[in-house]
């Protein structure tokens, strides 16, 4: 018995301490919702204790706007009238510097110019530049911080969008809404930590998998729950047929004491983890039909966020959706939005992907803002890499295409304690380079946990032998942009 004591250490006493409360060992769930970390931290394999900030966070959820495909920051935010007046010229050698090309452009024989056939003026007290195709987005200028020198190493879609969202170019690792529900978990227990919205433009997309949202090896309680667009917005919720809510509950309950069975044997805290997962799906039959109603909504926040907040699965309806889940405890949303990759008809494509996105995202803004919620939601709007200088393929005088980029792009980021109405880096004249205070995806990821109160170097999970952090062993906070 003192040997299984000492195999066992801590597991084995929160076994005990169920016990005495006379919960039996078949309910551990009902233990895991009255100390949701009764099952995590304080152990050789997770050293890092959940629950807690390192600090006081200036935000307590984040909404993140993902744009799949990569937009064009030289239609958008960086304004490069140096393009205009070299329209067709070659990029010169020297700008390039024999950086690498993508398969896609690497045979051209030329590098034509191109500069955006869309104006741009200057707004709000910051004076930063936004494209006419973006005018709601320049009606919230001052509440925003537009960031022009991101930059990552990947090239291409697949790894550069997994690098964002979990830190690494390859698979199998947390992502960041699963790191944040580990390091924080939820404020709300009868909804997720970490959900997932998706949507698709009228463009060419890239495809998300479910890899983007995945717990990698943390607990799996910790995966992104996705929502549908379907009559049932999480799948799988619905008493089966033929099961009242009573027998529902009887079931989970002796589901719970073979669970427990399971777990004496083999002491694998992933059995707790399942049985916390059944015991949220079914809150969750209550609190997903009421969250996910927009009856209630005012007409006028409807045309805030415009008429395609009425069909679900438009980018409109999950902005929307996305403020309400946010004001309900949820402590990540991940937004995709697909639709970007415009590698030709870039004119075209990116016009109506504005048309898409621009009203619902600055209304989420105005929405948070008016609600007393934007202090403590952290926005962010932005895709995986940017878009060349020139053309790809051939270049007219109102057609043309921008192949990868990932030397310099632009994001911006409002609310949790980032500063508003800020321009923070600069691009050379060609928007090919930075020249001033760049940010990489590290540290566009220790900054992010910085502001939920979170020290990127302290939120680590060992696996294998190997201690891994969302910024594996890079990053650096922007001091910069938060207040």
């Amino acid at each position: 018995m003192e040997k299984n004591i000492l195999e066992h250490g801590l597991n084995f006493n929160r076994r005990r301490f169920l016990s005495r409360l006379s919960l039996g060992l078949g309910s551990v769930a009902l233990g895991s919702l009255m100390i949701p970390d009764l099952f995590t931290g304080g152990t050789e394999d997770a050293p890092f204790a959940p629950g807690v900030p390192d600090f006081a966070p200036k935000a307590k959820r984040v909404i993140y706007l993902f744009q799949n495909g990569a937009p064009s920051q030289l239609e958008l935010f960086d304004y490069k009238p140096k393009l205009r007046e070299m329209m067709g010229q070659e990029l010169p050698a020297s700008i390039r510097a024999g950086q690498r090309l993508t398969g896609m452009t690497s045979g051209q024989a030329s590098f034509p110019l191109v500069g955006s056939i869309y104006d741009f003026k200057q707004y709000g007290d910051s004076r930063a530049w936004i494209s006419d195709i973006f005018p709601h987005t320049a009606k919230v200028v001052d509440d925003i911080c537009i960031i022009k020198s991101m930059h990552t190493e990947a090239i291409n879609h697949d790894p550069a969008l997994t690098f964002f969202q979990t830190g690494a170019q390859q698979g199998n690792r947390p992502s960041m809404g699963a790191w944040l529900s580990y390091g924080l978990g939820s404020e709300n227990k009868n909804l997720p930590a970490f959900t997932v919205l998706l949507s698709r433009g009228r463009g060419d997309g890239q495809g998300v998998y479910s890899k983007l949202w995945t717990n990698g090896f943390l607990d799996s309680r910790h995966q992104g729950v996705q929502f549908s667009s379907g009559e049932d917005p999480v799948l799988y919720l619905k008493d089966p047929a033929g099961l009242n809510r009573f027998e529902r509950r009887k079931m989970l309950d002796k589901l719970a004491e073979m669970n427990e069975l399971s777990y004496q044997e083999f002491n694998d805290p992933e059995i707790t983890a399942k049985v916390q997962q059944y015991e949220m799906a079914y809150r969750m039959q209550t609190a997903v039909p009421e969250v996910t109603d927009i009856s209630k909504e005012p007409e006028e926040i409807i045309e805030m966020y415009g008429q395609d907040c009425r069909t679900p699965g438009t980018f409109a309806a999950n902005c929307l959706l996305a403020r309400k889940l946010s004001e309900n405890g949820v402590r990540f949303v991940q937004l995709y939005h697909q639709g970007w990759d415009q590698h030709g008809n870039l004119p075209r494509d990116i016009k109506w992907q504005a048309e898409d996105v621009d009203k619902a995202s600055a209304a989420l803004i105005t929405d948070l803002k008016q609600r007393g919620l934007l202090d403590e939601t952290l926005v962010i709007w932005g895709g995986e890499f940017g878009r060349t200088n020139y053309s790809q393929g051939t270049l007219t005088k109102d057609n043309y295409g921008r192949d990868h980029h990932p030397r310099c792009f632009s994001i911006w980021m409002a609310g949790g304690g980032v500063k508003p109405g800020m321009v923070y880096g600069e691009t050379d004249e060609f928007g090919y380079n930075i020249v001033k205070d760049p940010v990489h995806v590290n540290d566009f990821h220790a900054t992010v946990l910085n502001q939920l109160g979170l020290n990127h170097e302290k939120l680590i999970y060992k696996h294998l032998g190997r201690r891994y952090r969302l910024t594996d062993v890079a990053g650096k906070v922007i001091k910069d942009i938060i207040t």
